[in-house]
């Protein structure tokens, strides 16, 4: 038989996954989880793909800054289009550093550029327009395109999971409308089972159907303490294993709890700067450590 987690290294990480996996479907065992009960979440940037030199879809958004900045030489000195029309991907680093740190000092200002690119748009030109880019585009460092990103270990424990009965879901701060139309194609998850940030929308109608518009003003913001209250409102459950590798996972793994059975916690370690980068985000209390290094035969 084909080993389902052909690219996790034979060593105690993946006996724990294998594990757990083959108890929460074994119907009798103290790890059994109820077929309806096993939803499995997992953040997108840093956890199912690259996320350095910055975040794939803070290259794709700024895209648009660096089109107003080149229009305004004004705005080419106010952040975040300065940074963006430089290519300075330090500045926003340190922006999502010092937010996971608790300073939000810079934050406003990246937000107010984030909203403001992409307002009073269709969704459907959104959709679009991220398309294109992550077909298109490569990374800068690794030499592959966006979509190949992704890390392998982690899709074949997503397509593992689901193999034995478990509903995956993408829980991200990242933008949910940029990450569905490639959830599918990347990550073997459908588009109605992708949570994460999103702007207001309104409908606008036409005589063609209709239209749903993004607006300058946040939906709601899909991080920290968010992603618990967003997994609720979308699943109505309390996963059975979540996996991340920031802060800003915490209350998603602390969520990941059951008093009656055993629940997998997965923090992704980024320390493998041979085959990507190596930097910690913190959210390391105790819980399954994945070494990029040590636990993967390969990253991409």
């Amino acid at each position: 038989m084909t080993d389902p987690l052909s690219t996790w290294r034979d060593v105690p990480t993946t006996d724990v996954v294998r594990r757990y996996v083959e108890d929460a479907c074994a119907d009798g065992s103290t790890g059994w989880v109820p077929p309806d009960e096993r939803v499995a979440v997992f953040r997108n940037d840093g956890t199912m793909w690259n996320e350095k030199p910055m975040p794939i879809q803070l290259d794709f958004i700024l895209r648009r800054p660096v089109e107003t900045a080149v229009e305004d030489p004004i705005l080419r000195e106010k952040q975040p289009w300065k940074a963006a029309h430089e290519r300075d991907p330090g500045w926003l680093a340190q922006v999502m550093a010092d937010h996971y740190a608790g300073d939000d000092t810079n934050p406003p200002a990246l937000a107010g550029g984030i909203l403001t690119a992409f307002a009073d748009i269709r969704a459907e030109d959104f959709k679009a327009r991220s398309e294109a880019v992550l077909g298109d585009v490569r990374h800068p460092t690794l030499g592959r395109g966006y979509l190949e990103c992704a890390y392998v270990p982690m899709v074949e424990l997503l397509d593992h999971l689901r193999a034995n009965g478990s509903a995956t879901d993408i829980v991200s701060g990242g933008g949910r409308d940029f990450m569905r139309p490639i959830s599918e194609r990347v990550h073997g998850i459908p588009r109605d089972r992708v949570i994460g940030s999103t702007v207001a929308l309104t409908y606008a109608p036409d005589d063609a159907g209709g239209e749903i518009v993004r607006q300058v003003t946040m939906d709601y913001l899909d991080d920290g303490p968010e992603k618990p209250v967003q997994i609720w409102n979308r699943t109505g459950r309390r996963p059975a294993l979540a996996a991340g590798n920031s802060n800003g996972d915490v209350e998603m793994l602390d969520f990941t709890h059951h008093p009656d059975r055993p629940t997998l916690r997965l923090i992704v370690l980024h320390d493998d700067p041979e085959r990507e980068f190596d930097y910690v985000s913190g959210a390391e209390r105790g819980w399954t450590v994945v070494s990029m290094k040590d636990d993967w035969h390969r990253a991409f």
